[in-house]
C-alpha cells in the first residue's frame, strides 16, 4: 500500500462505533500501514435524536487517553499509533473548543461541521421548506464563519459532508455555482496554514469520490495548498483504509504529490 497512514478513524470511545481499539489496530496492521490516528468524536452541543442520548458524540477524553497509551505502548514495534480528536465546529462553541482542544496532548485535530447553524444535514427537517442548494449554501455560510473565526485544528475534515444526506447527494452539485463560498473557506485555511483531509468515505456512500469532491481537492491545490491528509473515517476494522487505491490517483490527477501525517500538532511530509 502506497499510503502509509489512516489518520482518520474511530473506535468504541465514539458514539457510534463498537470497534474496540486494539482490532482496529489489528486491522490497520494486517493491511501493511505504518501508522494510524485514532480520532473520536468531541461534539459539543450536539443536536440529538430520540435514539441518542445526551453526551452521544462526547468522548471521555480520560478514559480513551487511557486506553490510547496502552495500546501505544503494547503496538510500539508493529505499528505507530498517534493521539487525534474529530472536533465538532460551532461558532458559538468556539471557546470551548479551543479550552478542549488545548487540554490534552493531541498529536492531531480534525476540524468537523456535523451542524450546520444548530441543525443537523442529517436528518429530514435540515432540507424542509427550502431545496437542497439552500441548504448547501448555508453549509458553507456556516464553515466559511467558523473558519475565520477559529484557529485550533490542523485539518478540515470531509468539508462537502452536507452533500451526503440531501435529497439528491452530490447528484445535483456544481461546485462553481458555490465557488464564490467555497474560495474564501479554501484561502482563509491556506492563509491559516490549515489542511483539507481526503475523507474517503464518500466511497462507502456511493458519492463516486471522496469527501470533499475532487473539484474542492483541486481547487485547494490550485491556490496553493499543500497540507493534504488522508482518513477513511473507518468506525470498524473492515473499514480502515476503504478507498486509498482509489483516492491516490485521484489526488494525483488534482495535482498533489504529497500528504501529511501530524505528530505533536505538526504536519510530516510524505510522498503519495
Amino acid at each position: 500500500m502506497s499510503i502509509i497512514a489512516d489518520c482518520h478513524m474511530h473506535t468504541s470511545f465514539s458514539g457510534d462505533s463498537e470497534a474496540p481499539m486494539e482490532d482496529m489496530i489489528e486491522r490497520s496492521i494486517a493491511l501493511g500501514l505504518k501508522e494510524i490516528t485514532i480520532t473520536e468524536h468531541m461534539d459539543y452541543d450536539f443536536i440529538y435524536t430520540e435514539d441518542e442520548e445526551d453526551g452521544f458524540f462526547e468522548v471521555d477524553t480520560d478514559a480513551y487517553r487511557a486506553k490510547y497509551l496502552e495500546c501505544h505502548e503494547k503496538y510500539a514495534d508493529r505499528i505507530r499509533v498517534n493521539f487525534g480528536i474529530e472536533l465538532g465546529m460551532q461558532m458559538h462553541i468556539n471557546e470551548k473548543n479551543s479550552a478542549y482542544a488545548k487540554s490534552f496532548p493531541f498529536d492531531f485535530i480534525i476540524g468537523s461541521s456535523h451542524l450546520c447553524n444548530k441543525k443537523d444535514p442529517y436528518l429530514p427537517s435540515f432540507w424542509e421548506g427550502r431545496d437542497e442548494k439552500e441548504g448547501w449554501h448555508e453549509y458553507f455560510e456556516s464553515i466559511k464563519d467558523i473558519v475565520s473565526s477559529y484557529d485550533d485544528f490542523d485539518t478540515y475534515g470531509h468539508l462537502d459532508y452536507v452533500l451526503r444526506y440531501g435529497p439528491t447527494r452530490n447528484k445535483n452539485f456544481n461546485l462553481d455555482e458555490f465557488r464564490d463560498d467555497i474560495d474564501k473557506i479554501l484561502k482563509t485555511l491556506i492563509e491559516k496554514g490549515k489542511g483539507i483531509e481526503a475523507n474517503t468515505s464518500g466511497y462507502h456512500y456511493e458519492m463516486g469520490g471522496p469527501h470533499p469532491c475532487a473539484g474542492i481537492l483541486k481547487r485547494y491545490r490550485e491556490l496553493g495548498g499543500e497540507i493534504l491528509t488522508i482518513g477513511s473515517d473507518a468506525h470498524k476494522p473492515e473499514a480502515v483504509a476503504a478507498g486509498f487505491e482509489d483516492v491516490r490517483d485521484l489526488l494525483f490527477e488534482c495535482g498533489f504529490e504529497r500528504y501529511c501525517i501530524f505528530h505533536e500538532r505538526k504536519p510530516e511530509f510524505h510522498r503519495l
